[in-house]
């Protein structure tokens, strides 16, 4: 994917985190962080995107940012995390660890781990976040190992790619 494109799905994920969306569209980040040995994962979502999705799939009421929200809403998080993205590293398939998530805004951020990663070739995503009740949601995947850096664009159809370093 050229970086035109991806500062375009940048700048429509900020615009939008602030008001009324009708564009479907997440974004994973993918850092390797040899230091800790590591790969960190930020994803980000529209709040109200995947407050209907947990609400529909677990016959749940999350009541986000309310003070009814369901205060273990990380177990629903984590569990459809769990069932929707899935990672291979040099063509092995890795657990990650739930760090947990934040709200800013519109957005709802969700903090993942893989340890003891010692160096990486490349990186196999499964996306599948949103796209059973959103068939128009793409899910950006930026990530940077080393100085390099890669991104691709998944869709519904396209929810699966590896990145090569």
């Amino acid at each position: 994917m050229k970086t035109p494109k991806i500062v375009f799905f940048l700048f429509i994920v900020s615009t939008l985190s602030f008001s009324s969306h009708k564009y479907y569209l997440s974004l994973t980040q993918i850092k390797f962080k040899p230091k800790v040995k590591a790969v960190q994962i930020i994803i980000n979502v529209f709040m109200d995107d995947i407050e209907t999705a947990l609400n529909k799939d677990y016959k749940i009421d999350l009541q986000l940012t309310t003070k009814k929200e369901l205060k273990n809403n990380d177990f629903y998080f984590e569990k459809y995390l769990k069932d929707k993205l899935h990672f291979k590293i040099d063509g092995v398939a890795k657990e990650y660890n739930y760090i947990g998530k934040e709200y800013d805004g519109d957005l709802v951020f969700f903090y993942l781990e893989i340890e003891n990663i010692e160096s990486v070739k490349n990186i196999h995503v499964s996306n599948k976040i949103l796209t059973h009740h959103f068939p128009e949601q793409e899910n950006l995947i930026k990530s940077k190992i080393g100085d390099v850096h890669k991104s691709v664009l998944l869709t519904k159809k396209d929810y699966q790619s590896t990145l090569n370093y």
